[in-house]
């Protein structure tokens, strides 16, 4: 993508989003509408904004960056939040100094993007009433708000995704299963449409390997293994679903 101009990269995302949706389940949905913007012309997107969401790729020092740019350039009274899946919103603002932050918070959603949950957590400079607020709106747009109460990395399911994608990792790195059998066995266990690894192609196994090496830097006892063995595919350009080949081969 990198010798892509931006109108090209811009389409693309569109084209992207309207196959997502075309997928759907949800025959009876309302889509948006969706409008792209360069980056000289954020300040014109951002205008009318009561809510502006960051989900640019999981590396901390980017997420800094956008969260500066969008203080600067959104109305005063918008809220702002980060859809980051590992970094809490106290540790993105370490370090910032924005305007007000107060009207800033954690707003993660999940993948596929027709999931309904969505994880509202705020710091302790939060403005209290921002909270109910963005519940009550999540609520009327057809979203599963839940209210992470404690600063967690992770905030709630990522908690548990967490531990069951890392040892389903392990487990195929140290030759005791392959990844299409531990997604065989979870997925009769549980009776869930995908397992671990086709989820985690579904992700980006980049965006894994990210959210992976920033739990081993923050929490104690996290084996190298399971890293080890998504460096292997990610250095192969084998991302998942977006590249056509991650554990599994996708058609185009």
């Amino acid at each position: 993508m990198p010798n892509q101009s931006l109108e090209t990269q811009l389409a693309d995302g569109v084209k992207y989003i309207d196959g997502l949706r075309k997928a759907s389940q949800r025959r009876d949905h309302q889509w948006g509408d969706i409008k792209t913007f360069s980056a000289d012309s954020l300040s014109t997107a951002l205008r009318d904004s009561w809510l502006v969401v960051e989900c640019v790729p999981e590396r901390l020092e980017l997420k800094r960056q956008v969260l500066g740019q969008l203080d600067e350039l959104a109305p005063p009274d918008a809220i702002i939040a980060s859809n980051s899946s590992s970094y809490s919103i106290s540790e993105i603002l370490k370090g910032l100094t924005l305007s007000n932050n107060g009207r800033v918070l954690s707003a993660h959603t999940y993948w596929p993007p027709e999931t309904s949950a969505i994880e509202l957590m705020g710091h302790k400079e939060t403005d209290p009433s921002i909270i109910p607020l963005l519940m009550e709106k999540c609520r009327e747009h057809g979203f599963s708000p839940f209210h992470v109460k404690k600063d967690s990395m992770g905030y709630i399911y990522n908690r548990i995704w967490a531990a069951i994608k890392r040892e389903a990792l392990l487990t195929a790195a140290e030759g005791v299963a392959t990844p299409t059998e531990i997604d065989g066995i979870f997925k009769d266990v549980l009776k869930t449409p995908k397992g671990p690894f086709e989820q985690m192609d579904v992700v980006g196994l980049d965006v894994v390997l990210n959210i992976e090496d920033n739990y081993a830097e923050k929490r104690q006892n996290i084996p190298v293994q399971p890293r080890e063995y998504l460096k292997r595919f990610v250095e192969q350009g084998q991302l998942g679903v977006k590249s056509g080949q991650g554990f599994y081969k996708y058609s185009e």
